[in-house]
């Protein structure tokens, strides 16, 4: 089940009463979703306890103390103590039985263990957990493996059905058909837990899904044959164990290819960790391998004699005799397995063949051996069985027992015969059994292969399953569960990997924020401590090393690996008694103890390699060609202890391969598989070891999930969001809980989910909104479940409480009525007992019968008669009325629910319409995005025909140069005269190249462009003609070698006849020969693993040395941002600077001014002399103000110059570059000199290598002496970049500070202001109150604004200006106070006030002189930041020049890499062809030697019947002569003589063909030899130009190691720089704390006198009433000038948006440009493929070129950075014209103001001559005036300021930009995927968008349907109702009789139903 469906509303599709197969499928949700359980969940706070018997246990909190909680348990009810870290949450109780663990909410052990016990109890032994699918054995046969299951899933959707294995492989096979990638399924699991028949499922639905046949009987014989390979491999693989019956004893991997159709056109089995030790022994109550009694039990009479076959007690091997498996006969498996080996195509020879090895497995186990009585050795009393496995596998029998009691084994170049032990004999045959049933399997594994890929269908995917063995974890384990849970480390590593890709794709699809995590490396340390071959060599690898020694113990591995790996994070050596484990290692699973006894022995896997021999030359085929590949096994010699002698264990170095190595190259072929494919997780279990079903072991479970990797996926599935939840099942569900939260109306899904997450207040942490999903952490919704389980029962609870009153109130109405009538009866009781004894009673009593009542009765009869047939008509319309209201009612429902059927499909058809609508947009926006992606297209097709052209271009010239090639090569020395001759033009174009204008960089770039592709051309062709040269060489040996081979060949013909008499002696010569060729392999083995060595060695110091540059890049990184950073604070510091000190300056002056003008103002009135002064000190007030706009002119000038002097100084840097490069040329060169003469010292040394084993070890020990020296340097460089991040980090910690404190003090200076702002504010208020004192008033306020513009200036902390502000409060409230009462008292003394004037004059200078000092305390704060900005620039410039360096060692790495691996691959394929000519040469040696000792024997033969024949002829000799005496039996005798004749012509012609076999067998053998010494020659060969590429390679790391020494010295240059610049840095900022304390010191000063000077304004703020009208023209006139301030600011504002636009547009042009420069680079790859053999010609012409391109690449670096450098000076000087016409503007404006300064003066003077009494008021506003220009200054000089840092921003934006150039060219690549990507995904959408439609259309037409139907039915509902209304109308009016009535009525029900019927019948089924 995923994501999108409601885990607990999901309800089985099929009827409640459920089929056989479907109660093993489905979940039966009326159980599960039970309100009672969920009510106890809530109320009970239900939590897991943990628990020894069932694992977990339920439980409920009670209270809580500290870190314990007290909890009840379920079950027992016992009250328990449990630490609060133990206890585990509960999912609630509809989560129960989940079909997808993963959706679990409380994802714990417990839940998980709780639902999958749930699921198993209840029949379901399949659940998904995510990726996983988990599988608990149930013991017993389901029936959910028929067709109709297979059929069920077949073509479904994962979600769409129910867990099963079946929904796992259809996926699997629906992904590759569709995505057209490899599939596997991944099967794991412990013994008996159902790997294996999970396996079969699902090669039983591949095979009935993916058969190219209809139906089962028509199934194809490749179908049969892969249903068919699994009964082989069972009975030959398969055993009975304690867990399970049916057991695979190894691991395996089946590939099934399927071709593009979808159909299987073959398959292929590979095996892992065959168990062969069972073939010889097995544990109680276990069997061996199945065919073992298959053989025994189903073979008849004909094949047990010709078998040999035994009863089951007489095999030693047979340990526990005839252990049979309950259900199952032996002998119909035997005929089963025959049939299906003659069904996969096994003629009859084999299987034969087959079961005699089998047979003789068996036979090896009863030869029994005896020590003799004197000494150790063993002897064979009795060779029955020996003789019976001779006859079986076709030995001698001699032979075989001399091989097994005494075996040659080779000492030195002798061999000698050494008698074995009986324990050596016993293991020898134990050692045969098991390596001949191995050799057997694997065989019928090949064999099963080639019969499975005979098709002739080419397979375009495929689908692979695994079925390994799971994590084993025993008290103590051994090298094969060492290899298991390697195994089971690396497939958790892929399934983390895997997992959390697939999250993070749905995390980008649903648009949430998420930081990838790669859960797979968690692994690798654990994986590393296993496999890593060096640095420190991991287990395996140690492993493999000490089965090199020939002393080596497993009690010396241990220590070795204690020594090796003792400190590795995941391994230690267990605290036990020593004989029990011997080292530990931690796994993903727990921790694993591991006893290392015959390791060694195990990983060797040892032979007697005399009887292998005898095998491979055994008379039975199918045995010799099992036993082919002897050459490979270890022989004796490592096992029997004579290794000690010198020269015995030498022989077989490098002759075979480990176990360890075998599997660690298998288990790196199966993941590089893996990896490839698409992986589908199984995870098999066994749920107890009695094999019941229906019993769960829970701690059995919980240790197998752990092992599988279960739980380890649920913990990294609880890193992100696991549980997920639609937006309409979100909102239906937990509305409840935020209930005013959304508007009524229509709202969207995601929108409505905002506002209730919102309304609930959630963590932002604790979710995700995405598309379609809202996602969860895991618990979050257990905790929305709480919370909404408690509202429903606070509203149950509440409706519980109004019925419970309602039924009370009506009670007590009810007690209260019969209460009243009790009261009404005891009253009238009492009321009769008064008047039964009055008289006057009993008269009227017996008075009142005797009235009319007579007539009355009769009246009352009629009218009782009356009212009875009233009543009973009344009755009866009644009931009709009753009814037709039942009727209507009923009609009111159904139309009420028609109604409400309508809305929801009318919601339906909204919520389709929107997302049509939806759609639709999208569509549209899909269009566009297509139309311009069609664009691109377009462009780029006319981009690819212009490279196309230029391709052809570039051909010509490639044509050209191969003209040139022969003419070059004739006239070498020429060329190198003109070369000298280029040099010096080269210089000539260098300064050429300085003076080319900006029309000249176009063609530039593209010649740039083609001489990189040139470059590359030319670096490929030196490369090949250097492997060129290399193989002249190595041909010129060759054929040298060749002539003397010649020359040996004619020698060796001389000398054929001497060979033939001397035959048995050169045999011995030639032994001694192959014995001095294993000499000298092994010598060369031993060269070349210490070569590797060597190369893995420096490989290691090259990656370190590439991870510390990129450490010290990042570090220099950081330093560059942090010196921008400062270098902006420090100019924007110096800009505030330079403004204050200048507006501090023109204050100073126009103060003093203006109380000059004041007092001459107050001295004169009346005289105009005075007057006339004031207008002169206007006018010098007017040049002053001219002056200063001079000298910042005079300063921007300035600024110009500075600027300019940079761009000199960059240029000046530049060229010293180029200086550079050329100098780093010229070291270049004369490095190469050296390493030539050290290429050519090291070519003698590899020389004398060959000569000695000593001079090698030598050499080993310089070597290893300088790896320590690397490596000690490479911990100097460590600790070197470990100081530098120290540095960068305190660096960058301090700058934080610093940036820091200037925020706080500029936002404390903000809120100053603000401050200031209210205290003005409350200042006006103040001044309504004072008229009189207005020139006293005027200047005060003057000196106020002043005041507050210094207090903005200053910067102070937050709560010392609160503070400040709450004094500021309550002194002016305090003073409004006093001067209200002094305003009585000191109306007119003016002369107080005059001397208040003066002394705050007083205290204003003293405070300005603080605030000057304060301002040279910031200059040297700035002067000290642009020293820390220049130090940080010059590390950048040092960092950019390391990148460089670093990036093209990357390049020779990457190169070096690719010559290594195809130096590996040649060595490879050589060893190859060696090992297989020197089989096929012993296998002729061994033909030569049979038939020289056949020849031998026929030879002896002859010579007897010679002896014979002339016996013979002397008897008839002596018959002849004594004739006379016996002349009767002369018949006889010629008779005779005749036979003997004819029987010596028989001879004669058996010796001539004797005698022509054995001409031909030495024939041979002469070949063999010219064979042997041919392949000889070629190995030399092939060993000199190995030397030669060693020698080469070797120098290329001497290269490369002294290029790291330079740049390691180049970096502890750069760190002394450091360092030093970092004390400076310490020192600065010591300077600058101690500043900002004497700053603060002098601001706690002036604060002080700040709140006096405020006190004694207080006192003279109260007559500023007149001062409003002058205000308010100034006001006026303030608006206008603010007008035109916004205007210029708009100008300035679009000024910016231009230069953003420009930027903008260069940035499109460098991305096209980029782009153009990686297309043309890929066809330069595409074509650079065509010309592949063109480069060996070019390669002569790139040495020549090689010098001359790389001076062009420099000059055009530097033409390169000249230009930007121009383009730089350019834009900036446009920028200086924009300033300087923004500045004229600026100064127009000024001398306008200037024109209207004097127009008020001459004003002033005609106010004065006519009105002195408003003299003050025009003062006043022309003071106001003054003040409004200055702060039009201010605002001019911060406008410029801004500019200029406009400027410097634009210069550093020019800078990143250009970095961004480098980073975009990356990324080029990254976009090319994504667009291809998006192509998929449009395709996706597009698919997408045609359901959609097609959904919708299908939407509409129900929604038509049901509006008809609904339509029908309001119609009909109309009519009744109006047939009802006329009916009741008429009853009331009683016009009907009663019988109409009843008709009416039979009809109205009638009708009714049939409305009913109506309305029943075109009602839609919900879907």
């Amino acid at each position: 089940m995923r994501y999108g469906v409601d885990p607990w509303l999901c309800v089985s599709p099929f009827s409640p009463t459920m089929s056989a197969a479907d109660k093993y499928l489905y979940v039966d949700r009326t159980v599960v979703n039970n309100p009672l359980a969920q009510a106890d969940w809530a109320s009970k706070k239900l939590v897991w306890v943990p628990s020894e018997r069932l694992g977990f246990e339920a439980g409920s909190v009670k209270e809580e103390h500290g870190d314990e909680v007290m909890v009840e348990l379920a079950d027992s009810g016992k009250k328990v103590r449990v630490n609060k870290d133990d206890i585990q949450k509960m999912n609630p109780p509809k989560f129960n039985k989940v079909e997808d663990m993963a959706e679990l909410t409380c994802l714990n052990e417990a839940s998980v263990l709780h639902n999958l016990k749930e699921r198993y109890y209840s029949g379901l032994i399949y659940t998904y957990s995510g990726l996983f699918c988990v599988v608990i054995n149930p013991y017993k046969n389901l029936p959910i493996y028929s067709e109709e299951i297979v059929d069920m899933y077949k073509g479904k959707k994962r979600h769409e059905m129910p867990p099963h294995i079946y929904a796992i492989t259809d996926t699997a096979y629906r992904s590759m058909m569709q995505d057209r990638e490899d599939q596997s399924i991944l099967c794991t699991g412990e013994s008996g837990a159902g790997k294996t028949e999970n396996t079969k499922k699902v090669i039983q639905y591949l095979a009935h899904v993916a058969s190219s046949h209809k139906t089962k009987k028509d199934q194809g014989e490749l179908e049969k044959q892969l249903l068919q390979a699994n009964p082989i491999l069972e009975a030959f693989g398969n055993a009975k164990t304690v867990k399970n019956d049916n057991s695979s004893r190894f691991g395996k991997f089946i590939r099934i290819n399927f071709d593009v159709n979808g159909y299987i056109v073959g398959a292929n089995i590979e095996t892992y960790l065959l168990e062969k030790s069972r073939a010889i022994r097995q544990a109680r109550e276990e069997r061996t391998f199945h065919v073992f009694y298959y053989m025994l039990t189903g073979a008849g009479d004909k094949l047990r004699s010709e078998l040999c076959l035994e009863s089951y007690s007489k095999y030693r091997f047979l340990s526990n005799g005839n252990v049979t498996i309950p259900g199952q006969q032996d002998k119909d498996m035997f005929t089963d397995t025959l049939e299906a080996m003659r069904i996969m195509g096994f003629p009859e020879e084999e299987q034969i063949g087959l079961l005699r090895v089998v047979s003789s497995v068996l036979q090896l186990g009863n030869i029994s051996f005896k020590k003799e009585r004197h000494s150790d050795q063993a002897s064979m009393p009795d060779d029955t069985a020996a003789q019976k496995v001779c006859h079986l596998m076709g030995m001698n029998v001699t032979d075989f027992t001399r091989a097994i009691l005494t075996p040659r084994i080779k000492v030195g170049r002798d061999y000698v015969q050494k008698a074995q032990t009986q324990e050596q004999a016993e293991f020898a045959i134990e050692a045969l059994a098991k390596a001949t049933y191995e050799r057997m399997f694997r065989w019928l594994v090949m064999r099963i292969n080639k019969a499975l890929d005979k098709t002739k269908r080419q397979g375009a995917s495929f689908i692979g399953i695994l079925d390994i063995a799971g994590f084993e974890i025993f008290e103590l384990n051994s090298f094969e569960q060492l290899c298991i849970n390697y195994t089971n480390e690396k497939l958790q590593q892929l399934f983390n990997h895997t997992m959390f890709i697939l999250e993070q794709e749905e995390y980008q699809r649903e648009g949430i924020e998420w930081s990838f995590i790669d859960f797979g490396l968690d692994l690798q340390p654990c994986i590393d401590l296993i496999e890593k071959p060096a640095s420190p060599p991991g287990i395996l690898a140690l492993l493999d090393e000490e089965c090199w020694f020939p002393k080596a113990t497993d009690k010396s591995f241990v220590e070795k690996v204690l020594q090796e790996q003792g400190t590795h994070p995941k391994f230690f050596k267990p605290k036990k008694l020593k004989d029990e484990a011997d080292f530990c290692i931690i796994h993903y699973a727990g921790k694993v103890d591991y006893k290392a006894d015959e390791w060694l022995m195990k990983n060797m896997d040892p032979l007697n390699d005399n009887v292998a021999t005898l095998l491979n030359q055994s008379t039975d085929k199918f045995v010799s060609e099992l036993w082919k590949d002897v050459d490979r096994i270890v022989g004796l010699d490592k096992v029997a202890g004579m290794s000690e002698l010198p020269g015995a264990f030498k022989t077989r170095k490098g002759m075979f391969r480990t176990v360890g190595q075998l599997y660690k190259e298998q288990l790196s072929k199966l993941m590089a598989t893996l990896r490839n494919t698409n992986p589908n997780f199984v995870r098999c279990i066994i749920p107890n070891h009695e094999k019941k079903a229906g019993k769960l072991d829970p701690h059995l479970v919980l240790d197998q999930l752990r092992c599988n990797g279960v739980l380890e996926g649920i913990r990294i599935c609880r890193q992100g969001f696991p549980n997920r939840i639609v937006f309409q099942e979100f909102r239906q569900r937990y509305e409840i809980l935020t209930p005013n939260s959304i508007p009524k109306g229509f709202m969207d899904g995601k929108q409505a989910c905002v506002l209730m997450i919102k309304a609930l207040e959630l963590d932002p942490n604790l979710y995700r909104i995405g598309q379609s999903k809202v996602f969860f952490r895991a618990g979050v919704l257990a905790h929305l479940e709480e919370e909404r389980d408690m509202k429903i029962t606070d509203v149950i609870i509440s409706f519980q409480a109004w019925c419970r009153g309602y039924v009370a109130r009506k009670a007590f109405a009810k007690r209260q009525q019969q209460l009243t009538a009790m009261k009404v009866i005891q009253r009238n009781c009492a009321a009769y007992l008064k008047l039964r004894n009055w008289q006057w009673w009993r008269l009227f009593t017996k008075v009142k019968p005797l009235l009319q009542v007579s007539r009355q009765e009769e009246e009352m009869q009629a009218k009782d008669e009356e009212l009875t047939k009233v009543r009973e008509k009344q009755q009866v319309a009644e009931k009709q009325l009753e009814e037709m209201e039942v009727k209507q009612q009923q009609l009111n429902a159904e139309k009420l629910a028609l109604q409400e059927q309508l809305q929801a499909e009318m919601d339906l058809c909204a919520e389709a319409d929107e997302m049509r609508n939806r759609l639709v947009a999208k569509k549209q926006e899909l269009e566009e995005i297509l139309h311009d992606l069609e664009a691109r297209v377009e462009e780029e097709e006319e981009r690819a025909t212009q490279l196309q052209t230029e391709k052809k271009k570039m051909q010509q010239n490639i044509t050209d140069l191969e003209q040139q090639l022969d003419e070059e090569e004739a006239a070498r020395q020429k060329l190198q005269l003109e070369r000298v001759t280029l040099e010096a033009k080269m210089k000539k174009v260098e300064e050429d190249v300085m003076m080319l204008d900006d029309q000249n960089n176009k063609l530039n770039k593209e010649k740039k462009l083609l001489e990189e592709r040139i470059a590359e051309f030319t670096t490929n062709l030196a490369e090949e003609e250097e492997k060129s040269k290399s193989l002249q060489k190595l041909k010129n040996k060759h054929e040298a070698m060749i002539t003397d081979l010649e020359d040996r060949l004619r020698r060796e013909e001389k000398l054929r006849q001497e060979l033939e008499k001397n035959r048995r002696k050169l045999e011995g010569d030639s032994t001694e020969l192959h014995d001095q060729i294993a000499e000298l392999q092994a010598q060369i083995a031993e060269l070349r693993a210490q070569l590797a060595k060597k190369e893995e060695e420096l490989q290691e110091a090259l990656a370190r040395i590439e991870e510390e540059a990129a450490q010290k890049n990042l570090a220099q990184k950081k330093i560059r941002e942090l010196e921008a950073q400062l270098s902006e604070l420090q100019e924007d510091l110096e800009l505030e600077r330079a403004a204050r000190a200048k507006a501090e300056k023109h204050r100073r002056d126009l103060g003093e001014e203006l109380e000059a003008l004041k007092t001459e103002l107050e001295d004169t009135l009346d005289s105009t002399a005075a007057q006339q002064e004031l207008r002169t000190k206007r006018e010098t007030e007017v040049a002053q103000l001219k002056k200063t706009l001079e000298d910042e002119a005079k300063v921007h000038e300035q600024v110009v110059v500075e600027m300019r002097q940079k761009h000199g100084q960059a240029f000046d840097e530049l060229n010293e570059q180029l200086e550079q490069a050329k100098r780093n040329k010229a070291s270049v060169e004369k490095t190469k000199q050296a390493l030539e003469s050290e290429r050519n010292e090291l070519q003698i040394e590899l020389q004398t290598l060959m000569q000695g084993k000593g001079e090698s070890e030598h050499r080993r020990k310089k070597a290893e002496a300088q790896v320590q020296e690397l490596q000690v340097k490479h911990a100097e460089s460590e600790k070197a970049r470990a100081e530098l991040s120290e540095k960068v980090a305190k660096m960058q910690a301090e700058l934080d500070n610093v940036n820091s404190l200037l925020s706080d003090v500029e936002g404390k200076s903000i809120k100053a202001s603000k401050d200031c702002s209210a205290v003005e504010s409350q200042l006006q208020d103040v001044q309504e109150l004072l008229q009189e004192e207005t020139r006293q008033k005027l200047s005060m306020g003057t000196r106020l604004r002043q005041l507050e513009d210094e207090q903005n200036s200053l910067r102070e902390q937050l709560e010392e200006e609160e503070e400040a502000r709450k004094n500021v409060e309550k002194q002016l409230q305090t003073s409004q106070a006093q001067m209200r009462k002094k305003m009585e008292v000191e109306a007119g003394s003016l002369e107080s006030a005059e001397e208040n004037k003066k002394r705050l004059q007083r205290d204003l200078e003293s405070v300005t002189q603080r605030l000057d000092e304060r301002n040279l305390a910031y200059d040297k704060l700035d002067k000290t930041k642009t020293r820390l900005q220049q130090e940080l620039d010059d590390l950048l410039v040092d960092q950019d020049h390391l990148r460089q360096i670093v990036s093209n060692l990357e390049k020779k790495q990457k190169k070096f890499d690719q010559m290594l691996a195809e130096e590996k691959s040649i060595s490879a394929r050589f060893a190859e062809e060696r090992d297989k000519a020197e089989a096929e040469a012993r296998e002729k040696e061994t033909r030569a030697l049979a038939l020289t000792r056949e020849l031998e024997t026929i030879s002896d033969m002859k010579d007897e019947l010679d002896r014979a024949n002339k016996l013979l002829r002397a008897e008839m000799e002596d018959l002849v002569s004594s004739k006379d005496d016996v002349g009767k039996s002369v018949h006889e005798l010629e008779k005779s003589k005749r036979g003997m004749e004819q029987q010596l012509e028989e001879m004669r012609t058996q010796l001539e063909e004797l005698e022509d076999e054995l001409q031909a067998t030495e024939d041979a053998k002469l070949r063999l030899e010219v064979n042997m010494q041919a392949m000889k020659a070629q190995y030399e060969r092939d060993l000199a130009g190995r030397d030669e590429m060693g020698e080469e390679k070797k120098r290329q790391l001497v290269k490369q190691v002294r290029e790291m020494e330079m740049e390691l010295e180049d970096e502890r240059k750069q760190r002394s720089l450091a360092v030093a610049a970092r004390k400076k840095l310490e020192l600065d900022l010591k300077e600058l704390e101690a500043a900002i304390d004497q700053a603060n010191k002098n601001r706690d000063e002036a604060l002080k006198q700040l709140r006096k000077l405020q006190a004694q304004m207080k006192d003279l703020l109260r007559e500023l009433d007149d001062t409003r009208l002058s205000r308010e023209e100034i006001l006026a006139q303030s608006k206008e000038n603010e007008k035109k301030v916004k205007s210029m600011e708009a100008e300035m504002i679009q000024m910016q948006e231009e230069l953003a636009a420009a930027e903008r547009v260069k940035r499109q042009a460098q991305q096209e440009r980029d782009e153009l420069q990686d297309e043309i680079n890929n066809q330069a790859s595409k074509t650079a493929l065509a010309i592949e053999e063109k480069r060996r010609l070019e390669a002569r012409i790139a040495q020549l070129e090689e010098e001359l391109e790389e001076e062009q690449g420099n000059t055009e670096l530097v033409n390169d950075r000249l230009k930007r450098a121009l383009l730089q000076t350019d834009q900036i000087n446009v920028e200086l014209t924009a300033e300087r016409s923004t500045s004229q503007r600026l100064e127009g404006a000024r001398s306008q103001f200037e024109r209207q300064n004097k127009e008020l003066k001459l004003k002033l003077t005609e106010m004065e001559g006519t009105v002195k009494s408003k003299y003050k008021a025009t003062i006043a506003a022309l003071e106001a005036k003054i003040a409004q220009l200055e702060e039009q200054l201010d605002v001019e000089t911060r406008e410029r300021q801004t500019a200029s840092k406009m400027v410097r921003r634009t210069e550093k934006k020019l800078k990143e930009v250009i970095l961004q150039v480098d980073d975009e060219r990356r990324n080029s690549e990254q976009y090319k995927d994504q667009s291809e990507k998006l192509n998929s995904r449009m395709k996706q959408l597009k698919r997408q968008l045609e359901e959609a439609e097609e959904e919708a259309q299908r939407a509409n037409a129900n929604r038509r349907k049901l509006q008809r139907e609904l339509e029908d039915a309001t119609e009909s509902a109309d009519a009744m109702n109006r047939e009802v209304s006329s009916l009741k109308s008429k009853l009331r009016r009683g016009d009907l009789p009663f019988t109409m009535r009843r008709i009416v009525s039979r009809a109205g029900i009638e009708s009714d139903e049939e409305a009913e019927a109506k309305s029943e019948t075109p009602e839609p089924k919900p879907e």
